[in-house]
């Protein structure tokens, strides 16, 4: 699995995530070369316009995960899962990221992947 971590700086989390994927990078990947897994720190509303410009560097079967500060007016749930659904992907996960994080899995939608041959 590959995985690139961008804006998310819990060193627990970058330690367990290095241990278990193949490789990790901690800037977004260049396109051309899509990712498995995404997580992208966020801290104010204002980062979620950046998720569509993700999209094209998550394989067609990847996930961005979208780590925000747990109960802050800055950034709300219902505006992330809106800027997700304005980048084209579904919402299939919320989870407790940490004691002050909460995390949402975005994917492509399974009808908009391409097939495979």
């Amino acid at each position: 699995m590959t995985v690139a971590v961008v804006g998310v700086s819990d060193d627990g989390f970058l330690a367990e995530v290095t241990e278990r994927a193949e490789k990790v990078s901690r800037k977004a990947p260049a396109a051309g070369r899509p990712v498995d897994l995404i997580f992208y720190g966020v801290d104010h509303r204002d980062a979620l316009d950046r998720i569509a410009s993700l999209v094209p560097l998550i394989q067609p079967d990847g996930a961005i995960w979208i780590v925000r500060p747990k109960g802050r007016k800055e950034i709300t749930e219902a505006e992330t899962m809106a800027a997700g659904k304005r980048a084209g992907l579904v919402d299939v996960k919320v989870v407790s990221f940490s004691e002050t994080h909460t995390a949402e899995k975005f994917v492509i939608p399974v009808a908009k992947r391409p097939r495979k041959p």
